[in-house]
């Protein structure tokens, strides 16, 4: 993204931009930014060392309150004008996060594991550089509204261009063109009503640094969309996919609307994923381009078998809601089988075609929502394709069949994702050795992640009844 690399770049950047506030920005351990604000005389190249001082134990699965003390460390290379402050101009950092007494990097950033992911990559041997390029899908809608009481329950969304709206007759004429269920990939307006919209994100997000490949109306109706950026090495793709993310809220919100990037807001329409696309390059080389299946190298077939057979222990950080799970069920488009194919939309990964210059050659992950921490989610699937390539994990046959023509006695041989965030976590707590490797994840972190997901989400879902079961179950 930013070309600079010295705080005294960035401090001249920022007086050129004429910026008088200083926003700095830093992951929680969930996945959400969280920020505070400064005047930009507060900012000087000291800062770059010394740090700004926070209260950890009001961010979430941090520390306690008699060690909350810690430090913010700007990253002099995340420099950017904020395209949100429209009054000051403002000089967005996005920040480590660091011990204060020790000046070690605190073991719960998610920015810090995605460091040390790199550093294990080159540690290894394998390669120098792990691309990842996500794909992440979303709503946009007009009108949301939702609430959780001790004895009420309920969530409505709305969308002009909805199908549900075709026979809505207030607020004046009925004009009649929306996309159906399943309906909305590649209509032109006025079907697709959103088109203008999403080129004012993606010109936002070219303000900031993204480069922007495409953008294009979802299969869903009522707002679904998808705007692709150009892959990246993976601690700055992280750091990309939260200005995606706040970028894309953000300029929804400018023109009264509102983006989710909850995987399944929307029952018998299909849901959001974030396919992910990977691959491992060594010394300017691409290492996934070769003779085996569908011109994959032997390594991109073992990476392959990792990402395969960790998937479960995976999905507690690439689908780690309790949402995540609405989408992946089988018997839709959703990629909850755990194969591979050339062209198989439904198998866990796919090796895109059309690409015919090794360095395109990659392979695709299609079981990820937007929901996923970058950071955590990313390190984790380079960890699991790194196991297999280390422990030539061979991923077996590709299936390059229709699986839903497949036999009952046939689909059984072939693995699945987890049904509910729970099993997800139960897999994880099971099978995270390969984690563990160059200290990438430490047993705290994998021992926070479970416990806080367990308290404050599978918990809190799974003791409250839900306005379905009053449908279903009220006059039993």
């Amino acid at each position: 993204m930013s070309k600079m690399k010295t705080p005294s770049e960035v401090l001249a950047f920022a007086r050129e931009a004429a910026c008088v506030m200083v926003d700095l920005k830093f992951m929680d351990f969930i996945g959400q930014w969280q920020h505070f604000g400064m005047p930009l005389h507060q900012l000087s190249e000291d800062s770059f060392e010394d740090g700004f001082g926070f209260d950890g134990s009001s961010i979430r699965g941090w520390r306690s309150i008699d060690t909350s003390d810690m430090l913010l460390i700007p990253d002099p290379t995340t420099a950017q004008v904020d395209p949100f402050f429209t009054t000051l101009k403002t000089l967005s950092l996005i920040c480590d996060v660091v011990d204060p007494i020790t000046r070690q990097p605190y073991e719960r950033d998610p920015r810090q594991i995605a460091r040390k992911a790199e550093a294990y990559l080159k540690q290894t041997g394998v390669a120098d550089t792990a691309y990842f390029g996500p794909e992440a899908e979303f709503f946009i809608f007009d009108d949301v509204r939702f609430e959780q009481t001790a004895n009420a329950a309920f969530y409505a969304l709305d969308s002009e261009e909805g199908i549900w709206n075709t026979g809505r007759s207030q607020g004046g004429p009925n004009l009649g063109h929306r996309p159906a269920h399943k309906g909305g990939y590649f209509p032109v307006a006025p079907i697709d009503s959103q088109a203008e919209l999403r080129h004012v994100m993606v010109q936002t997000l070219e303000e900031v640094g993204l480069i922007v490949e495409r953008e294009h109306h979802e299969v869903a109706t009522g707002g679904q969309a998808e705007i692709d950026i150009r892959f990246s090495s993976l601690l700055d793709m992280a750091d990309q996919l939260m200005w995606f993310k706040y970028v894309i809220k953000n300029v929804a919100r400018m023109n009264g609307r509102t983006v989710t990037f909850m995987p399944k807001p929307l029952h018998e329409d299909n849901g959001s994923g974030m396919h992910c696309h990977m691959s491992l390059w060594k010394d300017g080389v691409p290492l996934f381009a070769g003779d085996t299946y569908a011109g994959l190298s032997e390594m991109a077939l073992y990476y392959i078998g990792g990402v395969l057979k960790h998937a479960p222990a995976l999905c507690a950080f690439t689908n780690p809601t309790t949402n995540s799970y609405r989408r992946l069920v089988p018997g839709f488009e959703a990629p909850v089988n755990l194969a591979y194919s050339g062209q198989n939309r439904s198998a866990a990964i796919r090796v895109p075609v059309g690409h015919f210059s090794p360095k395109a050659r990659r392979i695709e992950y299609r079981v990820p929502d937007p929901t996923a921490n970058g950071y955590l989610a990313f390190s984790a699937l380079l960890m699991a394709g790194l196991d297999g390539v280390l422990n030539r994990i061979h991923p077996g046959q590709a299936l390059d069949k229709d699986i839903y023509a497949l036999s009952r006695e046939e689909l059984a041989q072939v693995p699945s994702t987890p049904a509910t965030l729970a099993e997800a976590l139960d897999a994880l707590e099971a099978d995270h050795e390969f984690l563990l490797k160059g200290d990438v994840f430490t047993k705290d972190v994998i021992d926070t992640w479970i416990a806080w997901k367990r308290k404050n989400e599978v918990d809190y879902i799974r003791s409250r009844p839900t306005p379905g079961e009053f449908f279903l179950y009220f006059n039993t």
